[in-house]
């Protein structure tokens, strides 16, 4: 699934390219993968809009939209889940071909295609005008926990923890707490730090609170720098594959040796998400 960095990959490249492209029309191929308002709706009333700006908060792309006038404004927003992908065409020749899980094709007034394809069809686009509009169509997204590329604070993370019994690697994954940490980025988080995955996030200290508020920005901007991780699915907006997968340090290494200790590499399942540790570098208190 992509992470917080896949996603920002992603919004960098957008942003340096789709500002000022006008919406000319919008094809639905598959309509379960329009989360907000219905299909035809969606169509509607994204056709003659402009694109003004791209963001992010945690895992959704919010591509931001003008009307006619400076006082339409809305909002595009993309939740990539498990298999997303965006991607920015030069033109529209053979999309069709090109995308063998293309769900929704944006074209636009310059000939260029905005296209969004997902083999899981788990991915979901929202076309969002108001506050009330974003509560009715993603509720869950004014529940987004902090963003962990600005700045942290040991005491704002002991405070997130606090009388949590849970794992901490299920409190990194916990979007209500930190926004855009995933399965991946979790594990290579904890490793870095010497926690061990199933420590409960109550017993954190302040010590290990600091350590994280270094490690867990670092380790998301080093894989941002690598152009994220390709384990499946993940490409940029141009269709390049990521690099991180090949430098992890220990998720998906199972078995093999720690680059700190040698000794091999363990994966656990943690309410039904697997963590992958070193035992000896990651020891249990």
């Amino acid at each position: 699934m992509p992470e917080l960095p896949e996603v920002e990959i992603v919004r960098r490249g957008l942003k340096a390219k789709l500002p000022g492209e006008t919406i000319r029309n919008v094809e639905i191929f598959r309509e379960q993968s329009i989360g907000y308002p219905k299909p035809k709706s969606f169509s509607d009333l994204l056709v003659g809009r402009t694109f003004t700006d791209i963001s992010r908060r945690g895992k959704y792309l919010i591509l931001h939209l003008q009307g006619k006038n400076a006082a339409q404004q809305a909002s595009l927003i993309i939740h990539l889940r498990m298999s997303g992908r965006l991607l920015l065409l030069e033109n529209d020749r053979a999309a069709k071909k090109k995308f063998r899980f293309l769900r929704v094709q944006i074209l636009l007034k310059t000939g260029r295609l905005l296209c969004f394809e997902d083999m899981r069809v788990f991915g979901r686009l929202y076309h969002v005008t108001s506050e009330k509009d974003l509560a009715r169509a993603i509720p869950s997204f004014s529940k987004l926990g902090i963003e962990p590329l600005e700045d942290l604070a040991a005491r704002q993370l002991l405070t997130l923890f606090k009388n949590r019994r849970q794992a901490i690697k299920s409190a990194l994954l916990d979007q209500t707490l930190i926004a855009g940490i995933g399965n991946i980025y979790a594990d290579e988080i904890l490793f870095q730090a010497g926690i061990h995955p199933l420590t409960p996030a109550l017993k954190i200290t302040s010590k290990q609170a600091k350590l994280l508020t270094q490690i867990i920005p670092d380790t998301l901007k080093r894989a941002i720098e690598r152009g994220g991780s390709s384990i499946k699915d993940f490409v940029d907006s141009d269709g390049v594959n990521g690099n991180y997968q090949h430098e992890s340090l220990v998720y998906g290494r199972t078995g093999k040796p720690c680059r700190k200790c040698k000794l091999p590499i363990v994966r656990v399942k943690i309410n039904g998400r697997y963590a992958h540790f070193c035992p000896v570098c990651q020891r249990q208190k």
